[in-house]
């Protein structure tokens, strides 16, 4: 198996304490091999016609792609935001005896 196989999902959350409970959701249920909660960051978005500036947290999800829109179904309910990110990265290579871990890690 080749490391394309493997993408990242991309998502924001308010708080850690949001994105922790989606990253443990998704790999107990062996949807993603790890969730990397990134320390808080500033948005800057327009909201409901006003420009908005939050603290946020993104979390990396590490997964296959084939598992990619299963992940995306399986955290939407449990995201807090009415209108998720969910973005779909793509990983070009790493080292294979990590991404055998990954492998093993989730679903077949």
């Amino acid at each position: 198996m080749s490391a394309s196989e493997f993408i990242f999902v991309y998502s924001t959350f308010p708080d850690a304490g949001a994105a922790r409970r989606v990253a443990e959701a998704l790999v107990e249920a062996r949807l993603a091999a790890c969730v990397n909660i990134t320390a808080p960051m500033q948005s800057v978005y327009e909201w409901d016609g006003k420009l908005q500036h939050e603290s946020e947290v993104a979390a990396l999800i590490k997964t296959r792609a084939e598992l990619a829109d299963a992940v995306i179904a399986a955290a939407r309910p449990l995201h807090p935001y009415t209108v998720p990110c969910f973005l779909k990265l793509p990983i070009a290579g790493g080292n294979e005896d990590y991404l055998a871990w990954a492998r093993a890690q989730t679903k077949r």
